[in-house]
């Protein structure tokens, strides 16, 4: 299935870390061209060095900036000619009762969930309709179908990238595009550092390390999403580790 995979040009945000890393590694053994973002420029180099991807795979990007994100898929359009996948993965996690009033916070996870997405898909879906080919996938999260106490704002968002992401899976057929959303529950990275609230990292914290699963886990399911022939268009995939409840 991975001849689906092989000399397409993948882009992926947040790619510094947890998802987007393991992501970009097994596309990249699976012998994807990756053009990845991030704003750690430093952790970039080291995985374009380690993957052998070159300086053109690796660009400093900050999702809630919309030029940016444009120029990260303009470049990987104008050093591969294309840009067959778009995997708009960064994200922040900074759970908090909304009685604390962490405005920032909820301003943060706004700007990266929801408006850094929105900014992927304005960014690549002018490439792809030209092309009439492409992909997007945009991450959710378990907590875009359910939601608990401490979790409203972070839940808000991620179902608003389901949402959209419907939205544009029935306004890109004409321009045979397919979506994918893809839904982790504890997946082992580190978005529980992103929780600024003490008392509640320390309960984020302890349900990951009880019950996380690998980022692997959700590589493998972007190369199922990527792999399907042509006229399958996988749309949603909601997964998670075997012990969670939530």
């Amino acid at each position: 299935m991975s001849e689906n995979i092989r000399g397409k040009v993948v882009v992926i945000t947040g790619a510094s870390s947890g998802l987007g890393e393991a992501a970009a590694r097994l596309l990249a053994k699976e012998g994807a061209k990756l053009v990845l973002g991030a704003r750690r420029l430093d952790r970039l180099q080291a995985l374009a060095g380690e993957l052998s991807l070159g300086k053109d795979a690796i660009l400093a990007t900050d999702v809630t900036d919309v030029g940016q994100v444009r120029r990260l898929v303009d470049h990987a359009v104008k050093v591969h000619g294309r840009v067959d996948v778009i995997i708009n993965n960064a994200g922040l996690m900074p759970h908090s009762p909304l009685e604390r009033g962490k405005v920032e916070d909820w301003d943060r996870m706004i700007d990266v969930n929801i408006k850094g997405v929105l900014y992927g898909i304005a960014a690549a879906l002018p490439h792809m309709k030209a092309q009439k080919s492409g992909h997007i996938i945009n991450v959710s999260s378990v907590a875009g179908h359910k939601v608990g106490p401490g979790g409203a704002v972070y839940a808000a968002t991620k179902h608003a990238v389901r949402i959209i992401s419907e939205g544009l899976r029935q306004e890109v057929k004409p321009y045979n595009i397919r979506t994918t959303i893809i839904s982790p529950g504890a997946v082992a990275t580190e978005l529980p550092d992103s929780v600024t609230e003490p008392d509640v990292a320390e309960g984020v914290r302890a349900l990951y390390d009880r019950v996380a699963i690998p980022a692997d886990s959700f590589a493998r399911t972007v190369v199922f999403a990527m792999s399907q022939p042509d006229e399958v268009d996988i749309n949603e995939i909601l997964f998670r580790p075997t012990a969670q409840e939530y």
